[in-house]
């Protein structure tokens, strides 16, 4: 039986509209199909620069001595410190209740719910159950605290603040992550307010404890109020994060490799010819010798799918941002009701790695700089990160400075990779964030507890002057420079409402001496 033209006809018609619309609205799915129909609408096309004046001028600009001294000394003392270790005058005393907190989020969220863990374990005089870390939606990353954290070192720092244990006894082995899934619980405390007071946790959570012996608090992020605490307990929070959670060895192990390779990299890295360096610039080559600045260059699709923001990718990328908002948020993340002019000018998109690049190079990093780029995963892969790497020729990151060897115990997991390069971060001379975020706030506030120069970018001067299309890079390069002269890790006291983690004084620091 001979097959039916006009049957025939549609059939083809309708193959080549499903291979039209397969790529263009699953992309991520069908990236092999969708680059065997090129188009237009392909979410994997280059981004075109959208600063290429100002990027012209920078390629060729000459970074004056005084701007890279400046640059690159030191802070001095700004009169604060890490206070003295408290002295404890009475031991811990024995406790038959036990609390259980559930975190999500990434690792720089958990960090900062294991500091509460503590204080509230401290509220309850309770056992603290080594935190439960849940598997991260975005990265599904399922490592749990002592694949992250160096779990004797927790609990021998604070032996003398709260109890700790690694596992609950058996007579409450039944009280598991998965237990609490199957329903409703009495020992499960679902009604933590946000910013909860010191109050709240012995009206509501104390009970329960003195019924069943144990609590689980989840969901348990930002489940700690700020303001309103006892200094003991403020302090004993600063504890936590900056003396008990250290990174297990072999994330400390790869990190100092990571960071000897920057400050003494191989003698080929160092050559003039490399360096492109001129005769005037070898006092600067041996000024900066040994130093090395950390980008965190937060720019995933995660982040981009946040914002209504235009990144240079076009109508493509604006659907494919929209429908991956819609599948991995179900419509609780929208279209922003503004505009992206509305948006820059009020500083509330991500820095893209040009503009980032932009930013640096008006600081006054030169092309000779050591650029370690701490980032997950960028958004558009290496082609929207090629106007970066043109500024910078020396940037690297963790893969390029170590063999699949060494990454092998780090390699898929996103905790992990962000753990070493948050220890790389701790290490470097300079440390500046792309885009405001947890990482960001963690650093910020890590780096001004030890007077550690961090550059936070002025994200609302930045939105004005990429929206500047006739702006020239003396213009640009003055109104950064005196933009970010006082974000360069001026100690700022924490005011109300603002986390302790980010700013550290004057609750978890002294004034010198």
């Amino acid at each position: 039986m001979m097959p039916n033209p006009q049957f025939q006809s549609q059939r083809t018609a309708f193959a080549g509209l499903l291979a039209t619309l397969i790529p263009f609205f699953f992309p991520d799915l069908f990236s092999p199909l969708g680059r065997s129909f090129p188009s237009l609408f392909s979410e994997w096309n280059a981004p075109k620069p959208m600063h290429l004046t100002l990027l012209e001028a920078a390629l060729h600009h000459q970074i004056p001595f005084r701007h890279q001294l400046d640059l690159w000394s030191p802070l001095p003392s700004q009169g604060w410190e890490p206070c003295p270790p408290l002295q404890s005058s009475t031991p811990v005393p024995k406790t038959q209740y036990y609390v259980q907190v559930f975190l999500d989020g990434g690792l720089n969220q958990q960090r900062m719910g294991i500091c509460d863990a503590v204080a509230v374990a401290k509220i309850l005089n309770a056992t603290l159950v080594i935190p439960h870390l849940e598997v991260n939606p975005v990265w599904q990353d399922s490592s749990s605290f002592d694949d992250i954290f160096d779990v004797d070192h927790f609990i021998q720092v604070l032996k003398d603040d709260i109890s700790i244990v690694r596992e609950l006894p058996d007579k409450f082995s039944w009280s598991t992550r998965e237990y609490y899934a199957t329903g409703i619980r009495q020992t499960r405390i679902k009604t933590a307010p946000v910013q909860a007071s010191v109050e709240w946790y012995l009206e509501n959570v104390l009970p329960v404890l003195q019924s069943y012996g144990i609590a689980a608090i989840s969901p348990f992020s930002h489940r700690l109020a700020f303001n309103n605490l006892p200094s003991n307990l403020q302090r004993l929070r600063c504890k936590v994060n900056f003396e008990s959670l250290v990174f297990v060895p072999h994330i400390q192990k790869l990190g100092e490799t990571l960071v000897n390779r920057l400050r003494y990299p191989l003698s080929q890295n160092l050559t003039a010819e490399t360096m492109h360096l001129k005769d005037g610039q070898e006092a600067i080559k041996n000024m900066i010798g040994g130093k090395f600045v950390v980008l965190h260059l937060r720019f995933d699709k995660d982040m981009a799918a946040h914002s209504a923001c235009e990144f240079g990718g076009g109508k493509a990328e604006r659907v494919a941002l929209a429908k991956y908002r819609q599948v991995i948020w179900q419509g609780r993340v929208m279209n922003s009701q503004y505009i992206d002019e509305e948006l820059r000018n009020q500083g509330r998109c991500p820095l893209t790695p040009e503009e980032i690049g932009l930013l640096l190079a008006a600081l006054g990093f030169s092309n000779t700089t050591r650029l370690y780029l701490a980032s997950h995963k960028v958004y558009g892969g290496e082609a929207r990160i090629l106007t970066l790497r043109k500024l910078f020729p020396l940037m690297v990151d963790k893969k390029s400075l170590t063999s699949a060897e060494e990454r092998e115990k780090v390699e898929w997991k996103a905790s992990l990779s962000s753990a070493l390069d948050y220890y790389v971060s701790m290490q470097s001379d300079i440390f500046i964030s792309a885009s405001p975020g947890n990482m960001h706030n963690a650093l910020v506030g890590h780096r001004a507890f030890y007077n550690m120069k961090t550059i936070r970018p002025s994200m609302g001067l930045l939105g004005k002057l990429f929206l500047n299309k006739t702006i020239g890079w003396s213009e640009f390069e003055e109104a950064v420079r005196s933009g970010h002269r006082n974000r360069q890790g001026t100690i700022r006291l924490r005011k109300e409402t603002q986390s302790i983690y980010t700013y550290p004084a004057p609750d978890c620091m002294c004034r010198s001496s």
